[in-house]
């Protein structure tokens, strides 16, 4: 299949094209061109600015794509450049499951209805990230209902090549015994490995799905028990204090993320624990180099 990938040149984007690769699609990734990409003459290029949508446009007139994916959209404004732009059958959208009232377990798709909330046409920097994704969900929901569409709702996203540094934040305040406050010590919070991020979405290519999905290894794991695991491989002490740094997910409570309708597909999620502590010791080599 012809594949065009909006983005796909940094953390879980670049798995998903290496995973596209493997699958044997003919893929074109389409970036402004800032970023370095490992895939060589594997695929073919186009250089545009997703802001900017006579860019878009002069950049992808006159091709046709048999599934588009956008990596990098965030509001309804990129929502309606990229749907204005791309000659495609399908297209699927890099969504969140920041879009949900994340304050319960087993959360399903159709908690997030996007055809119930009030579209704004809206830009990144105008309201918090979370609105924003709602935004461009009730872009394609409200306004491209006749098109086919995806939107893959993930929780965080994290790895050794997580370039937000968000996880590793917790493992190198607590080696260091730098302070700082975390007020959901022992919430159970759901998250995804970053190369299982992109391999789910490259499986969803020919899936023909439209709608919503999420994506997200199974089980639940606390920031508490994340920080147990440093303390007892490393013999250091986090120090937690009102005072210290503000800790990257603050804010998030209690929640898990359904993924019954992936698993339907015919897809099957690794667990959590399986894999967490691997990473979490990866990022104690990482501190402990830089000591």
């Amino acid at each position: 299949m012809k594949i065009l990938v909006i983005g796909g040149t940094k953390f879980f984007g670049i798995h998903m094209v290496q995973e596209l690769l493997a699958n044997g699609h003919d893929v074109t990734i389409a970036t402004r061109g800032q970023a370095k990409d490992p895939f060589g003459d594997k695929v073919s290029r186009i250089l545009l600015d997703h802001s900017n949508p006579e860019s878009m446009k002069e950049a992808l007139n006159g091709k046709h794509f048999n599934v588009a994916i956008d990596k990098i959209a965030y509001c309804s404004n990129d929502i309606k450049y990229s749907m204005d732009a791309v000659s495609c059958d399908r297209l699927i959208y890099m969504s969140s499951t920041a879009v949900y009232r994340l304050d319960h377990m087993d959360v399903k798709e159709e908690e997030f209805d996007g055809n119930a909330g009030m579209l704004r046409w809206c830009n990144r920097a105008d309201a918090s990230y979370a609105e924003v994704k709602r935004q461009a969900e009730y872009a394609l929901w409200q306004n491209y209902g006749d098109r086919k569409w995806l939107a893959v709702r993930y929780p965080f996203v994290v790895g050794e090549d997580d370039y937000t540094k968000r996880l590793l934040f917790y493992v190198e305040h607590a080696i260091k015994g730098i302070p700082m406050h975390i007020d959901n010590l022992d919430a159970q919070m759901s998250f995804i490995r970053s190369d299982e991020a992109g391999q789910f979405l490259a499986f969803l290519i020919d899936k023909g799905l439209t709608g919503a999905v999420n994506g997200c290894s199974d089980g639940t794991i606390s920031i508490r028990e994340i920080l147990d695991y440093v303390e007892e491989k490393t013999g250091k002490s986090a120090v937690l204090s009102k005072d210290g740094d503000e800790a990257p997910y603050n804010g998030t409570v209690q929640y898990s993320i359904n993924t019954d309708n992936a698993k339907t597909l015919g897809y099957k999620f690794s667990n959590v624990r399986d894999w967490m502590f691997e990473l979490v010791d990866a990022y104690i080599g990482m501190c402990e180099m830089g000591e």
